[in-house]
C-alpha cells in the first residue's frame, strides 16, 4: 500500500528525518578504485569526452534488452501518443502542472498494455541487472548516510531500490508514467527492507516532477533519459528538486562511435526501437546534455554490457548541484 497526494513534498514534510548528514564530495579518483565483473573504461570528466561516446562491441540478441528497451523482448502493439515538452517548474499553471502533463506525454493507455509492459520487464531485466550490478553498487554506496531524501525518476519495476532501501533513515518516492509498475515497484521495496511508510510512487513524467523546489538529497535515474521526449527539460526538473550540494546519480545508455556497425545498426533501428520499446531512442548523447545542464560537477564514466546488445555503450556517474 502506498500513500497518495498530489504534492509529494507535503509527504516527505510530513516524514522528517532526524538528522541531515552533509552532501558528498564526488571524486572521479572514488569511482574508478572498484574492480568490476563487466569491461570497463577509465574514468574521464564529462568534458573530454567525445560527442559519440566509444563502444564497438556488438552482440546482436533481441530477446535481452533492459527495460524500456526490449527491441522483441516486449512487442507493442499501438504507438505512443507523442511527447509536449514543456516547464513544469510554474506550478501555478494549470497547462504546465504534472497531472496535466502527465496526460500530455503520457496518455492514459489500456490497462492490459501498461500491465503488459510492467510484467516484461519485471521478467527481462534480470540478465542486465545481474552484469550491471558491480557498476551501481560502486555508484550506490556513496549514498551511505548522505542521502535522507531520494526521488528516483523511471522507477519501473524498483530494480535500484535494493542499492539504497535499507540505510537507516532514509524515504524514497519513485515516478514513471507507467502506473502499473507501481505494484512492481512496492514488492522490490519490501523486498529490500524499505519500510512501506518510508517510500511512495507517483505516476508523473521526469519533464513535470510533481515536487517543490529543493527538496530532496539525490534523484537517481536509470535508463530513463532515452525515452523522456526533452531531455534537457528533465535534466532540469532534477536540478530544480535537488537541495544545494545535491547529487544525481545516473546511468544510461548512449549511441555507439561513429562509424562503427553498431553505430550504423542503430540509426537503422533507431525507429522501430522508438515505436516498439516505450519511445527508447538509440542514437542520443545524454553525456553531454547532462555536461551541459549546469551542474557544479559532473563525473562520468562509460562501459559496454554484453547482455545490453544494441544499447551501448552506457555512461554512469555521479552530477552534483
Amino acid at each position: 500500500m502506498s500513500l497518495r497526494s498530489p504534492n509529494l513534498y507535503s509527504w516527505f514534510s510530513s516524514n522528517p528525518t532526524t538528522t541531515k548528514p552533509p552532501m558528498l564530495a564526488v571524486s572521479g579518483g572514488a569511482i574508478s578504485s572498484v574492480a568490476c565483473s563487466a569491461a570497463r573504461k577509465s574514468n574521464k570528466s564529462v568534458h573530454d569526452l567525445p560527442a559519440n561516446t566509444a563502444g564497438t562491441g556488438i552482440r546482436c540478441c533481441p530477446c535481452c534488452f533492459p527495460r524500456r528497451h526490449c527491441l522483441g523482448a516486449v512487442i507493442a502493439t499501438c504507438l505512443s501518443p507523442p511527447i509536449l515538452p514543456s516547464s513544469a517548474s510554474d506550478g501555478d499553471s494549470t497547462s504546465q502542472s504534472p497531472i496535466a502533463m502527465l496526460n500530455r506525454i503520457h496518455p492514459p493507455r489500456p490497462d492490459w498494455y501498461e500491465e503488459f509492459y510492467a510484467s516484461a520487464m519485471d521478467k527481462t531485466m534480470k540478465p542486465y541487472e545481474a552484469e550491471i550490478a558491480g557498476y551501481k553498487s560502486l555508484l550506490f554506496a556513496n549514498l551511505i548516510g548522505k542521502g535522507d531524501k531520494i526521488l528516483e525518476i523511471g522507477i519501473g519495476t524498483g530494480p535500484n531500490l535494493k542499492y539504497y532501501a535499507d540505510y537507516p533513515g532514509v524515504e524514497v518516492f519513485g515516478v514513471d508514467p507507467n502506473r502499473k509498475m507501481e505494484k512492481y515497484a512496492v514488492a522490490a521495496a519490501e523486498a529490500a527492507g524499505l519500510p512501506l511508510s518510508n517510500f511512495r510512487f507517483e505516476q508523473a513524467v521526469a519533464e513535470a516532477l510533481p515536487l517543490n523546489d529543493a527538496s530532496v538529497d539525490v534523484v537517481v535515474g536509470t535508463l530513463v533519459l532515452c525515452s523522456v521526449e526533452d531531455v534537457d527539460q528533465a535534466l532540469q526538473e532534477v536540478k530544480r528538486v535537488l537541495k544545494p550540494g545535491g547529487l544525481y546519480i545516473f546511468v544510461e545508455h548512449v549511441a555507439a562511435k561513429d562509424g562503427t556497425i553498431l553505430r550504423i545498426l542503430q540509426g537503422i533501428l533507431d525507429p522501430l526501437q522508438q515505436t516498439l520499446a516505450d519511445r527508447c531512442h538509440l542514437t542520443r548523447n545524454t553525456a553531454t546534455n547532462i555536461a551541459g545542464a549546469g551542474f557544479a560537477g559532473v563525473d562520468v564514466n562509460h562501459a559496454n554490457l554484453s547482455t545490453a546488445s544494441l544499447i551501448n555503450p552506457h555512461v554512469y556517474g555521479i552530477a552534483y548541484k
